[in-house]
């Protein structure tokens, strides 16, 4: 009679125990159909599930098992498991799984405790706990922003997607936390290509309005930026009236802007981490070539697609050269990227803030509203606001200790 079990281990965690208990099981023939090995704080929980068609074989490793986990200082418990459960475990293995991702400058009990009952109300079973963020030291001033990550994995069904968003919304306005969640998929894994909006997303400020405070007509300028931020105003009417605002503006002054313009936090270490990792980077803006270009050199973008402020004998014209790059074109831009780089659209992201941001957002296997607006929260796959920008990475699963090795 074919018997499995679940062997479970406790206590402090030494060299070479996994292999020992290994051999143990490897001498009486048993077969290994499930692991799972964690160590917190130098204490190991291990569980295997063995199986095996001779009882005598069988119990021989179990006493082995037993005699070898005292000798190592593990506590051990033998769990017999059924057929029927064991093929249902199994029938399991072909749901969708998913990957929560709980992100803010610090991460108490309550946080978890309230992600937790989201994910719970929803019908799923966490399965795998992991922190991505690096360990705290707690008498020591990092030079880095505070930030904690907690990545949950998840098994079960969906009940229903639109009100975990929802739920999950109003949990980083009450509680300053992003929760990000995503199918547990190969593309999750593979993404190749990143697309930014610029303005209020790679750089503090909106270009538009610094050229306004230049020229004499910030406060107009603003207005109308601001109500097309919101989506409210029709980008491509609203960016011709505003640039209209800009003729007679020296152009002399664009260096000058070029230098005082800020980066936003967390891009520059973002940026360096994907290009060492291998990643495609791009600006699809709404603003100007010459600023998105000034930032392709600072931080080492692959490639900018902006527009084109026209400039005659010196002196801003009003007008734009070429079709306005707008929300249609930043979604059409990313299709074509994707295509030159042979990859899927699931295996593209994109970050950006406003209201034109949206189509790219919706196209891309992962669209990130980064301290958006909330007509963008509403609609965007996700959004992180309680932290700088880099902690897009941890969207893509990554380690800090890995982050610091690339």
């Amino acid at each position: 009679m074919r018997e499995i079990i679940l062997i479970s281990f406790l206590g402090p965690d030494q060299p070479n125990q996994f292999t020992r208990l290994m051999q143990v099981l490897s001498v009486h023939s048993l077969q290994i159909l499930d692991v799972g090995h964690a160590v917190i704080h130098n204490q190991l929980t291990l569980g295997i599930v063995v199986a095996s068609d001779n009882e005598t074989a069988t119990a021989l490793a179990m006493k082995e098992i037993l005699i070898l986990a005292h000798d190592i200082g593990l506590t051990v418990r033998f769990k017999p498991i059924s057929n029927a459960e064991y093929d249902q475990w199994v029938s399991e293995g072909g749901r969708t799984r998913y990957i929560v991702t709980a992100l803010a400058p610090e991460l108490t009990a309550a946080h978890l405790q309230a992600v937790t009952k989201i994910v719970s109300s929803q019908g799923f079973n966490i399965e795998t706990v992991t922190r991505l963020s690096g360990r705290l030291e707690l008498d020591t001033e990092s030079p880095f922003p505070r930030r904690a990550c907690v990545q949950f994995g998840l098994s079960g069904q969906m009940l229903d997607a639109q009100a975990m968003r929802a739920a999950c919304l109003s949990l980083s306005g009450e509680l300053n936390i992003d929760v990000a969640v995503q199918e547990d998929n190969a593309y999750r894994r593979n993404r190749r290509l990143v697309c930014f909006d610029m303005d209020s997303t790679l750089i503090e400020q909106e270009v538009i309005d610094e050229l306004a405070l230049e020229a004499g007509v910030g406060a107009k300028v603003a207005e109308i930026t601001e109500r097309a931020m919101l989506g409210e105003l029709d980008f491509q009417q609203s960016f011709r009236a505003r640039v209209a605002l800009l003729k007679g503006l020296d152009a002399s002054v664009l260096p000058k802007i070029a230098e005082r313009l800020t980066v936003t936090e967390g891009a520059e270490r973002l940026i360096s981490t994907l290009k060492a990792l291998g990643y495609k980077t791009a600006i699809l803006s709404g603003g100007f070539q010459y600023f998105a270009e000034y930032l392709q050199a600072k931080l080492g973008i692959d490639e900018v697609h902006a527009n084109i402020l026209d400039v005659e004998n010196g002196v801003v014209t009003g007008e734009v050269k070429g079709a306005i790059v707008d929300g249609a074109r930043k979604a059409e831009l990313l299709r074509q990227l994707a295509e030159k780089m042979g990859i899927s659209l699931e295996q593209a992201m994109a970050v950006g803030d406003g209201a034109n941001d949206l189509p790219m957002l919706s196209i891309a296997g992962l669209g990130v509203a980064f301290r958006a607006k909330p007509l963008v929260r509403q609609n965007a796959n996700q959004a992180i606001s309680s932290v700088g920008l880099d902690g897009v990475l941890y969207l893509l699963g990554m380690h800090d200790k890995d982050l610091n090795r690339a």
